[in-house]
């Protein structure tokens, strides 16, 4: 019978200690944001934007504080990070205003964009 029980415990640990972690997160999110590249989730967070209402590759809240990413529209040449370009067509990203649960916050500035 002891026997039995040192079996479950170790079937235990061992389930708590690698299944677990490798399919469960923990509240932490995979979705951030990389501030050396200027992406979240492997997309560029600049160049030519195209807003849209369905199939967004990223949903955007438009806020007045504490943004993920400060954005200014630019005409032409969106090279460096938090400028957008503004397209309505072939863009490199599409993009959806949303009011709540958005991928990240930003804030559109006359100076200085990118990530704060």
């Amino acid at each position: 019978m002891k026997m039995l029980k040192d079996l479950v415990k170790i079937l235990v640990v061992l389930f708590l200690g690698i299944v677990i972690p490798n399919n469960l997160s923990f509240g932490q999110s995979e979705d951030e944001i990389n501030e050396d590249e200027c992406t979240f989730n492997s997309i560029k967070l600049f160049g030519k934007i195209q807003f849209v209402d369905s199939f967004p590759d990223l949903t955007v809240q438009v806020v007045e504080s504490f943004p993920d990413l400060k954005v200014k529209i630019v005409d032409s040449f969106p090279d460096d990070c938090g400028e957008w370009q503004i397209v309505d067509s072939f863009p490199d990203i599409k993009v959806k205003i949303v009011e709540s649960f958005a991928d990240i916050k930003i804030k559109f500035v006359e100076s200085f964009p990118g990530i704060p």
